[in-house]
């Protein structure tokens, strides 16, 4: 058997144990968290906690009706809030607010237990993505108008389903995105292994230095930032959980990194998702790329700051 042929053999197969435990390790945090979500759904509870997110509405320039698609997307996912915010006449630049929102703060119980057990404490992570949505829907308004006007909203009651109807759509989407994630986290633990088996991270490291230094993240980092980047939070969050236990990375190198993806993380898939409803490009692509890069500067600044003061 060729040189070759043996790290390939030794990257497979050390990749697809690496992908098992990261896809145990995942599971273990949605299914619970899904499962909690969706019958706080369909009790109606989730309805009743868009009144408390009424401040933050008036404070992001929003009519009150807007905090129900938020807080789907907050608390379940970016389809939960899109499903929520297509069913209500909202307006083209109201959507536009939202979906700025929206792609920076969603998923926040599952993505933020995942970063929590991946290196930065989840209240941490939390509110810098809050911090960093409020902040790009802010300077957004400043070009889109009036967008604070209420909307006509329809008072007819709806029945909910039947909980076992509830609970078989629950288990057959939960089915479908656990198999979707084994397979990418399964691709992603044998390219990297077999990637290290090769030596090949340092031809990937020159590819996307210059990138990592306009986010100020570690070069270290490079794999697992791109990761995060291209498929999402929860895939990145095996990949960095497995590469955090090797002790390679810092606190700091870890948490810089964590705020980066917490805020722009799945620049594919989550953005394409709102093209859809006819909103510009431009502000679903750019505001949390911008907002990742000032987050992590931000961070720098203060651990500089603080280490002075100690020293």
């Amino acid at each position: 058997m060729s040189d070759f042929q043996t790290k390939w053999k030794t990257g497979f197969f050390t990749g697809v144990t690496q992908g098992w435990r990261s896809f145990i390790w995942i599971g273990r945090i949605i299914i619970p968290v899904s499962f909690l979500v969706t019958l706080l759904q369909w009790t109606g509870w989730l309805n009743q906690l868009d009144a408390l997110l009424n401040p933050l509405m008036n404070l992001i320039k929003l009519p009150s009706e807007a905090a129900l698609p938020i807080i789907s997307g907050m608390l379940i996912n970016l389809y939960a809030g899109i499903a929520v915010m297509t069913a209500l006449p909202f307006t083209l630049e109201q959507m536009t607010l939202m979906a700025v929102f929206s792609l920076i703060c969603h998923n926040l119980i599952a993505e933020g237990i995942i970063q929590h057990k991946s290196g930065i404490n989840v209240i941490k992570a939390t509110l810098v993505r809050i911090v960093a949505a409020v902040l790009a829907v802010l300077i957004v308004s400043l070009f889109l108008g009036d967008t604070s006007q209420s909307i006509a909203v329809a008072a007819a009651p709806i029945a909910p389903s039947p909980l076992l109807e509830v609970l078989k759509g629950w288990t057959i989407n939960l089915a479908g995105l656990l198999l979707k994630i084994l397979g990418i986290v399964m691709t992603i633990m044998i390219m990297l292994e077999f990637s290290a088996s090769l030596k090949w991270g340092e031809y990937s490291l020159r590819l996307f230095r210059p990138l990592l230094r306009i986010f100020r993240l570690s070069e270290r980092t490079a794999t697992l930032w791109l990761t995060s980047v291209t498929f999402g939070l929860m895939y990145g969050g095996a990949v960095i959980i497995n590469e955090a236990k090797k002790g390679n990375l810092s606190k700091e190198e870890l948490e810089s990194l964590h705020i980066s993806i917490g805020i722009n993380h799945a620049m594919v898939e989550d953005p394409a998702l709102f093209l859809a409803l006819g909103l510009n490009p431009f502000w679903l692509w750019i505001p949390k790329l911008v907002m990742a890069i000032i987050a992590v500067q931000t961070y720098r600044v203060i651990i500089y700051l603080k280490n002075r003061l100690l020293h």
